[in-house]
């Protein structure tokens, strides 16, 4: 029995005792807080929902942006499917106002296990001052094996066909893991100079070179052969989806091994979700309840993709040692030139370390100084440095006032 189907097996069995949990929990809380008394009653509600949190979905969950602020007002916000390849929706929120015109922005969400709805607060914020485009890629579990294997050149090449499709005058944004992918479609664009070639490129906290203090992360990319990754962590996708037998990497594996990293701050949160519905402290309740639903919707990674960015990226740092090639042709970030480049990091990124990022600088070697940009974002972690206040309040300003600038 493969883990994939270990993992479908188990799922098979508890999915039920879950589902049982989830509608058990509205019953028990009109007995529990009904009367106070039955503490019980409430001990038992909340535990129903904790349990029902817990669960693992291989669904995208909605992005849920239906209304932005433009200039102090309210305007309707729908999404509107651009172009779509078997891999990957070009996802936009479009406005009601049809005669607005703001910058266009393509926000590259990462394929690293979650879905683009992680970047829901990215979009949210973005969305005020510019016209927002992202990758939503699809699980590869529900790709079927006719549409061909999705490599890092295919990623690639998403990303230059999206831009075309936005083109002219676009910017671009990507966020952690693409990062490297961004960096080298738009530096294949300049050196053909391709009419959708961005005017900004927007690097956050994003894994551009791994040699500069590794973090966890890294250092397990590097104690195992790319061998080893192959035999042990690529599945082959069970009959009963649309991506039967295709080889990937499971969704649930990535999610593991990041709550591993902060296992004891996880049993805290659930504990802490217990208590808060005990006290009926519906609002906190809420919140965490919010982001498992995100942080438990996983989605399987192609096997050609995963781990080619583990050899790539992690292990053999390609794109740093001016190595990495697209469609067999070395990628020169030295051939960016009009491009304007702003890269971000968080201080605390226990992800993506400082200069991670930064090395971005550096290999656009053709850029003048007035068109780069660095900062550092005090106190934030990974996640704080594209959502949260501090993304809000001080990184999002600053990504703007670049783009405005080239616009």
């Amino acid at each position: 029995m493969t883990i994939y189907q270990a993992f479908q097996t188990h799922a098979d069995l508890t999915d039920p005792l879950k589902d049982l949990a989830r509608r058990a929990a509205p019953m028990l809380h009109d007995a529990g807080f009904g009367l106070k008394k039955w503490a019980v009653m409430r001990g038992a509600a909340a535990a129903c929902e904790v349990l029902a949190a817990a669960h693992i979905t291989h669904h995208r969950p909605p992005f849920r942006i239906n209304m932005t602020q433009v200039g102090g007002r309210e305007m309707a916000v729908h999404e509107e499917i651009v172009h779509a390849t078997p891999f990957a929706t070009l996802l936009r929120f479009a406005k009601e106002d049809a005669q607005l015109t703001q910058p266009k922005v393509l926000l590259v969400a990462p394929m690293s296990g979650h879905f683009a709805t992680l970047l829901r607060d990215t979009a949210r914020t973005l969305l005020q001052d510019h016209d927002v485009y992202i990758t939503d890629w699809r699980n590869a579990r529900d790709v079927p094996l006719s549409a061909g294997p999705f490599g890092m050149d295919d990623y690639i090449s998403h990303i230059i066909d999206f831009l075309g499709v936005l083109a002219p005058d676009a910017h671009i944004v990507a966020v952690c893991q693409p990062c490297v992918a961004a960096l080298a479609a738009v530096a294949i664009m300049a050196e053909d100079d391709h009419p959708a070639t961005p005017r900004s490129m927007t690097l956050m906290a994003g894994p551009v070179d791994c040699r500069i203090s590794p973090t966890r992360v890294n250092e397990l990319a590097t104690s195992r052969s790319l061998n080893w990754f192959e035999r042990n962590l690529i599945s082959a996708v069970p009959l009963r989806h649309p991506g039967a037998r295709r080889r990937v990497y499971p969704g649930f594996l990535q999610l593991t091994a990041f709550m591993n990293m902060n296992l004891e701050r996880h049993i805290t949160s659930f504990r802490t979700l217990f208590e808060d519905i005990v006290k009926g402290d519906v609002d906190k309740a809420r919140i965490t309840r919010a982001f498992y639903e995100e942080y438990f919707a996983v989605a399987d990674l192609p096997a050609e993709f995963y781990l080619e960015t583990v050899r790539d990226v992690f292990q053999e740092y390609a794109l740093a040692r001016g190595t990495l090639k697209w469609r067999g042709r070395v990628v020169n970030p030295g051939a960016i030139r009009r491009t304007a480049l702003l890269t971000i990091e968080g201080e605390k990124d226990d992800i993506c370390a400082l200069g991670q990022t930064l090395a971005a600088q550096d290999l656009c070697s053709s850029l003048r100084p007035y068109l780069r940009t660095h900062y550092v974002q005090p106190g934030a972690g990974h996640y704080g440095v594209f959502s949260g206040s501090r993304w809000k309040n001080s990184i999002y300003p600053m990504v703007r006032d670049v783009i405005q600038t080239m616009t």
